[in-house]
């Protein structure tokens, strides 16, 4: 059967012999040409060495252009579906501001990264200065606070700064530094170079309150054993 493309396969020839990709060719006679196609009609022609090499660099060239393309498109695709979880969340910060709304989420936050099993203070470590804020912003908003018994401690590792580290924490999570105890040092890291230059180590808080431990507690367990 022949080829709907057969009229062009004279300059087609032409093109390749002078030494023409086939990528070229298709945009030079202004259609898509299966490949097949092309290397059917082509393969008896010879090239020669200078134009074999042309060819080679000029597909890396074309395949690096296309993933490059593809990266662009995927980008795109990537920022317009994280804005549409945008708009379609935006509204959740209002309805935290409903006290029993934040509560049950400051009790979700605990129960998931905190320490359940001390007696008399809330305990919880993360990495993700968002997470700290988050928990100590719920904390803050549902009970009154006694910011004398605030604790941070934090869990880095050999090679960082931990002056550098503490300021950091302190700025994010509006603790002074007096109130922070000893930095502990991942014994396992020493003479091993960090590869995350942003990591920032662990902070764990500590808040002196038997009564916000055990409302917390209580929550939970309510929760638990609501049907939905």
């Amino acid at each position: 059967m022949r080829s709907r493309y057969f009229n062009l396969k004279p300059k087609i020839i032409t093109l390749r012999k002078a030494g023409k990709t086939y990528t070229e060719i298709c945009r030079t006679v202004k259609a898509k040409i299966p490949k097949g196609t092309l290397s059917d009609w082509c393969s008896d022609i010879s090239l020669t060495t200078r134009q074999k090499q042309r060819i080679e660099r000029q597909m890396r060239s074309d395949t690096n252009k296309g993933l490059t393309a593809a990266q662009t498109t995927n980008r795109i695709k990537r920022e317009k579906y994280l804005y549409s979880l945008i708009n379609k969340n935006k509204h959740l910060p209002e309805i935290l501001k409903n006290k029993n709304v934040a509560k049950v989420a400051l009790t979700m936050l605990y129960f998931g990264e905190g320490g359940k099993t001390n007696r008399g203070s809330l305990l919880l470590g993360n990495s993700d200065p968002n997470f700290i804020k988050l928990f100590l912003k719920l904390l803050r908003f549902c009970y009154y606070v006694d910011e004398r018994k605030f604790r941070c401690t934090l869990q880095c590792r050999a090679d960082q700064d931990i002056k550098r580290l503490e300021r950091f924490w302190s700025k994010t999570t509006g603790i002074p530094l007096p109130q922070f105890y000893g930095a502990r040092v991942d014994p396992r890291t020493k003479g091993k170079k960090s590869i995350k230059r942003d990591y920032k180590g662990v902070c764990r808080i500590d808040y002196f309150s038997a009564d916000i431990d055990n409302e917390l507690k209580t929550i939970i367990e309510i929760i638990g054993k609501t049907e939905i």
